[in-house]
């Protein structure tokens, strides 16, 4: 059994900052692709930024430089860290990871989700 549990959302100020988390925990071999999505309510889904095995990252055009994504392979983690953020950032960011949960298997995971909402 795998499991992404995120931490860090919440409230904050527009031009504030927030870090977020996401571990991986369960019976993991390997973890490969990590990324972060988010949805805002009546909207779909949308990639936020990802992070490959090997740190290749990428980034929704949106978020024009204010996030960075990263990870920690030791504790199968990946954070985000997002500054200047604006009310359009308000949304539910689900944490997602390709991991290899035995010999031969991989599988795609999500997290629950945290909230963030940006607001004065």
């Amino acid at each position: 059994q795998v499991q992404l549990v995120e931490s860090g959302g919440g409230l904050v100020q527009p031009g504030g900052s927030l870090r977020l988390s996401c571990a991986a925990s369960g019976s993991i071999f390997s973890v490969n692709y990590m990324g972060w999505y988010r949805q805002a309510p009546g909207k779909q889904r949308e990639l936020v930024a990802s992070i490959s095995g090997g740190g290749i990252t990428t980034y929704a055009t949106f978020v024009k430089g204010r996030f960075t994504i990263s990870r920690d392979n030791a504790k199968n983690t990946v954070y985000l860290q997002m500054n200047s953020l604006n009310p359009e950032d308000t949304a539910v960011y689900l944490c997602n990871a390709g991991i290899k949960y035995s010999t031969n298997s991989w599988d795609n995971y999500w997290g629950q989700g945290t909230q963030v909402t940006v607001s004065s």
